[in-house]
């Protein structure tokens, strides 16, 4: 069995080596945006390498537009019925082969063009920051364990019950999540718990994955700071606060991001008009939606366009 760091080095191509079998294929190729491929397969004989991460910082000063980050993910042990109708039964029929074991593998893929947007007028305070403003001067690859946190959100992206244009919008926010916990493996000596002490409480945490749920939920239909802390009975101050500790944004530039990524998906993938994209994220006319998206993407709508 070749070990786990050949593997994520190769991506999904060290793994066909081996002879398992693709269970479930996913990927996104759309310019300017998150691009990822996400393969499941299933695992003829045990899988004995720990679970790990990888992330991949490509730099070349002279060619800044082609630099990229990469976050590569191993992760064995789970399990996949072909029969997604039979996940409850408890007594399998005896031509049921069950649930398999799998080895998943994950390769997601940040141009300097997706990245460019989190660090504009930011000031640098930290290798983290450096790395994804691209102003770390080497370029570097870095495995490390995969925690719980990280486990949850990688599972979360492969089994959930959204379909279509809901799930494009859950994969993204999930992506940028894992992003942001991936990068504080370069912080030596991260500081533990919370600076915001509500956010001790299990409740309270709730309370802002809830709220981010309901911000995704109404991607097409923007709602007030005030409306979402009454939907999920906090103070204002604390859901912004909390959202921002958590996530590493604030609420509005977390909303603006994500309905930019579903517009690029919007058009790209589905070959909707302008006109239309507009209209399903709510902006009032075609010029307020178009400004919105060259300020983010640095493109026109038109431009990506199939």
């Amino acid at each position: 069995m070749p070990q786990v760091h050949e593997l994520l080095k190769s991506a999904h191509r060290g793994v066909l080596e081996t002879g398992m079998d693709l269970l479930y294929h996913k990927e996104q190729q759309i310019p300017g945006s998150i691009n990822y491929d996400i393969n499941r397969y299933y695992a003829h004989s045990e899988w004995l390498a720990d679970d790990a991460g990888m992330m991949v910082y490509h730099y070349n000063k002279k060619k800044p537009k082609e630099n990229y980050l990469e976050l590569r993910f191993c992760i064995a042990g789970n399990r996949y019925c072909f029969d997604k109708s039979c996940e409850s039964c408890k007594n399998q029929p005896t031509s049921c082969n069950g649930k398999q074991s799998t080895v998943d593998v994950f390769n997601f893929h940040f141009s300097y063009t997706f990245l460019n947007q989190f660090t504009q007028n930011t000031k640098l305070t930290n290798q983290k920051d450096e790395v994804l403003a691209f102003r770390h001067p080497n370029a570097f690859t870095k495995v490390f364990p995969i925690c719980g946190k990280k486990n949850h959100v990688l599972d979360s992206i492969l089994n959930h019950s959204y379909t279509g244009a809901l799930e494009n919008i859950y994969i993204n926010a999930k992506i940028h999540e894992l992003l942001l916990l991936s990068l504080d493996c370069l912080i030596e000596e991260k500081q533990e718990g919370f600076n915001c002490k509500f956010l001790e409480d299990e409740r309270s945490r709730e309370g802002i994955y809830k709220a981010r749920e309901i911000l995704l939920e109404h991607i097409g239909d923007p709602i007030t700071i005030k409306e979402l802390s009454r939907k999920v009975a906090m103070n204002e101050c604390y859901v912004k606060q909390g959202f921002r500790e958590i996530f590493g944004t604030t609420i509005f530039d977390f909303f603006q991001q994500q309905r930019m990524e579903h517009a690029k998906y919007l058009l790209y993938e589905k070959s909707m008009s302008v006109t239309d994209v507009s209209a399903a994220l709510g902006y009032s006319s075609i010029s307020h939606f178009s400004a919105a998206f060259k300020k983010h993407t640095g493109l026109k709508p038109c431009e990506l366009l199939k």
